[in-house]
């Protein structure tokens, strides 16, 4: 079978040699704390597994619109009212299966086949596939800690050229769980409008803020494009359901885009999601912000006595991207032996770009204190003990 040529240059994720070897050893009766899954620990809220019961027990499961289940656009368009104050009409609002999907979504709507589109390095790993996919050109920028690993207008200047027609950002990120300020995603939001070019802001992990709350980029504009889901902070990864809201003259060409691409997003999913803007499950989800604060303070300041370095303290998400420089000039051999002979799985820096990979490793806290607890001693023995090589 003849393989498109676009194939060769989707990368896969290395993360998923260390998942693959973490399994293997726990199948060998080993036992491994998973500091690599980008997944939220808890299970899926109560309410959320009830709305899904009582639906499924109906027994009326049908395709929605493809733009979505109405009440659960007019449910997110309340939202945005009631948590950020900005007003999306519902018509705007596209649920989509998963995050990915409204990445998908986005870019179909966007991208013109050699179009450049500007990436933080480090970042998350997909957005340079899906820019590709579409035939576009990702191109990853080295951001640091001088900016708390976030684009301005004076990085997006130095690199702009007439290729470029867009950008993509994250905040809080993966993997820094760096956050951008309200003036910075402004500045940023305003910079872009001024060229002319698109913004797609993944909002995936807001919610998941300890410090200050995170700014929606639709507060500054109605011409950007922003991404959610509900699997990060409303805890719902596998029900597969997310959104994407779109400028209102890309309504018709979004309509369209979904029908072909998805149908819809599966409707068990869309109903279960709408319990996630009840009371009572909103402060069960406060509940879990608080847990992952204290996981988060925990984590960094046993790392930071081991000996690892933290650029940027992480005001949002779940992980913690830290300096391993001091121990090795290889992370992901680093992270291998850390694995092999602790039992310890982390994922290495190789994963998020081309920016000093080799100084970084991601931990994920999304396990329980006990077990990072736990893994901060082996971490820590390991380290001592110098099991670990300088390539």
């Amino acid at each position: 079978m003849v393989i498109s040529n676009r194939l060769a240059s989707i990368q896969p994720f290395y993360v998923m040699d260390i998942l693959s070897r973490a399994k293997a050893l726990e199948r060998q009766g080993r036992d491994v704390i998973h500091l690599e899954i980008g997944e939220p620990d808890f299970p899926t809220p109560p309410l959320v597994a009830q709305y899904a019961a009582d639906f499924a027990r109906r027994g009326d499961i049908k395709y929605t619109p493809a733009a979505g289940l109405p009440d659960l656009r007019q449910a997110i368009a309340k939202y945005y009212r009631d948590r950020y104050g900005v007003q999306v009409e519902s018509e705007r609002i596209f649920i989509t299966p998963g995050a990915s999907g409204g990445f998908l979504l986005a870019m179909a709507l966007v991208l013109n086949e050699g179009d450049k589109v500007l990436l933080e390095d480090p970042g998350y790993p997909c957005y340079s596939n899906f820019v590709r996919l579409f035939g576009g050109i990702p191109s990853l920028v080295p951001v640091d800690a001088s900016t708390r690993f976030h684009f301005n207008p004076e990085i997006l200047s130095a690199v702009w050229d007439r290729r470029t027609k867009g950008v993509v950002i994250a905040s809080p990120s993966n993997p820094t769980g760096a956050v951008l300020r309200p003036d910075e995603l402004r500045a940023l939001v305003d910079d872009l409008e001024r060229r002319s070019a698109f913004l797609i802001s993944d909002e995936i992990y807001h919610g998941l803020e300890y410090d200050e709350p995170s700014s929606t980029a639709l507060a500054f504009s109605d011409r950007v494009l922003v991404i959610n889901s509900f699997s990060k902070y409303f805890g719902m990864t596998g029900w597969r359901v997310g959104w994407l809201v779109v400028p209102a003259d890309c309504i018709d060409n979004a309509e369209k885009l979904a029908q072909n691409l998805f149908i819809s997003a599966p409707t068990p999913s869309q109903y279960a999601a709408l319990a996630s803007f009840t009371e009572a499950n909103l402060h069960g989800l406060e509940l879990r912000r608080q847990v992952f604060q204290e996981r988060r303070d925990f984590l960094c300041e046993q790392l930071q006595k081991i000996g690892f370095s933290i650029k940027t303290m992480p005001s949002g998400a779940f992980y913690v991207y830290a300096d391993c420089s001091r121990f090795t000039s290889n992370s992901f051999d680093f992270a291998l032996s850390l694995l092999e002979e602790t039992g310890v799985a982390v994922t290495p820096g190789k994963d998020f770009g081309n920016n000093a990979p080799e100084r970084y490793l991601r931990f994920s806290y999304a396990v329980t204190l006990d077990r990072l607890a736990a893994a901060v001693e082996r971490i820590k023995f390991f380290s001592e003990r110098g099991r670990h090589k300088r390539a």
